[in-house]
């Protein structure tokens, strides 16, 4: 683990793999929950979290990197269910990649629980974790230059959905009709970091 200094008052913690990434994203939730650190804002990101608003950072810094990540514990949180239209343009390219049917597709991935493992490219678009690393997939070699609001897409390890229309290279492989931003909503992003997600095929 590595802790680099930001600004006066931020550190930009590296760790090895998303997997500690999230541990230690939800171990600094806790301990800002309990009282024992004070921190304006805790963002995690692939492989950092980045924790602004300290009084101490080189206090923090030292203790961090001299303690171990211990894996995230059991998720309680509600799990959110958005109905899903496997119907996307890649869904059959993402099928032959899988080597495996465009139904056996959607029954993957509606069978899997996710978890969003951070934030970010839009408001309200969450990068989802859950699916077995042999089913990452690539991204598209040409990005489209307009992905319709609501499309459900993959890029290597991630699920994601797009909660406005934008240019976007990933894999669409079905369409949700989920809100996933609201201005007029608290808090107006759907998904947050944590998050538990279940996909459910819409009849």
């Amino acid at each position: 683990m590595k802790a680099l200094p930001v600004g006066d008052d931020a550190l930009l913690v590296e760790v090895s793999s998303g997997e500690e990434a999230q541990a230690l994203h939800a171990e600094l939730v806790r301990r800002r929950a309990e009282g024992s650190l004070s921190v304006r804002e805790i963002v995690p990101a692939a492989r950092t979290v980045l924790l602004d608003g300290l009084a101490d950072p080189a206090r923090l810094a030292d203790e961090l990197t001299t303690s171990e990540v211990l894996p995230a514990p059991p998720r309680t949180r509600e799990v959110i269910e958005l109905p899903v239209r496997y119907d996307g343009p890649d869904l059959a390219d993402v099928a032959a990649h899988w080597g495996v049917t465009p139904e056996e597709v959607a029954r993957i991935h509606a069978g899997t629980e996710f978890t969003v493992a951070f934030c970010g490219f839009a408001p309200g678009f969450g990068y989802l974790t859950g699916l077995p690393a042999r089913y990452d997939v690539p991204r598209r070699a040409t990005p489209r230059t307009a992905v319709p609001a609501g499309s459900v897409a993959l890029a290597g390890p991630y699920t994601g959905v797009y909660p406005r229309s934008s240019p976007g290279g990933w894999q669409l492989i079905g369409t949700t009709d989920a809100v996933l931003w609201d201005h007029a909503r608290v808090p107006a992003a759907l998904l947050s970091p944590g998050t538990r997600v279940r996909f459910v095929e819409a009849t």
